[in-house]
């Protein structure tokens, strides 16, 4: 990918998400819809960076004025999320090779039945749901994924480690998890990685105008009954996690 290609839109919800790989360019701002567009560049990559707000609706915006206004050739999002596999600690990256939107769909038996966004939530409808990487794209950014090494994260209160790297299915959906019942029950019933609230509405938008859309998160914190104060405490670190990956990965778009 050159200098010449058309640009790729990153997207974050946080300025502290959005600041560890922005903060490398420097270039024209656009202001569209409440919102600062920063072209310029990520290493030879053009590129078009945006803090959109927590939310579906704001990531959305994004993702539409990105594609719209600037004509970019691929979506991607860095930032944090909770995690839902016990598997996994914080400053671990999950790169998204399935996204789901948990919370749309029909309330049944106290229990959301998650469908499709856009499909009609009736009983009779397909309730087949989710948002996946080209085959072709998800091969590629398994093999680089092989190549990325994330240095030793030291934080308060934890043990030194190499976090780990993988690809999983992350759940979007305008609510903060902070349930230890909730999280549990996520992660039997979607066999998810992470939870977070932007990265399948991004994937909705880059299906409807036919773009990738590549979602990177570290773990900012568990989602359960700690996670209100383990974000603030761990959000920098896992920031700076997902903008290694993003930087990594980008080339592949």
């Amino acid at each position: 990918m050159g200098r010449n290609h058309p640009p790729v839109g990153i997207i974050s919800a946080l300025s502290q998400e959005l600041m560890a790989v922005a903060s490398e360019t420097a270039g024209k701002v656009v202001e569209l819809a409440g919102m600062r567009f920063f072209v310029g560049h990520l290493g030879d990559v053009p590129t078009v960076f945006v803090e959109c707000g927590v939310g579906k609706v704001n990531a959305a915006i994004a993702a539409t004025l990105l594609a719209q206004h600037f004509g970019v050739s691929a979506l991607a999002f860095t930032g944090v999320a909770g995690g839902l596999d016990p598997a996994l600690e914080v400053g671990d990256v999950v790169v998204a090779r399935k996204l789901v939107q948990h919370d749309y769909g029909a309330l049944v038996g106290g229990e959301i039945r998650t469908y499709q966004p856009g499909a009609f939530p009736l009983p009779e409808v397909d309730a087949t749901h989710g948002y996946y990487l080209e085959a072709a794209l998800e091969a590629r950014l398994a093999a680089a994924i092989k190549g990325i090494t994330l240095p030793v994260l030291e934080l308060p209160g934890l043990a030194p480690r190499t976090p780990r790297l993988l690809m999983g299915t992350v759940i979007t959906g305008d609510s903060f998890l902070n349930c230890e019942v909730t999280r549990k029950r996520f992660f039997s019933t979607y066999d998810a990685q992470a939870i977070e609230m932007e990265g399948a509405a991004i994937a909705q938008v880059g299906e409807r105008f036919g773009l990738p859309s590549l979602v990177i998160r570290s773990l900012s914190d568990l989602a359960g009954e700690e996670s209100h104060t383990d974000i603030g405490a761990f959000l920098p670190h896992a920031a700076e996690n997902a903008a290694i990956v993003l930087r990594a990965l980008l080339p592949e778009l």
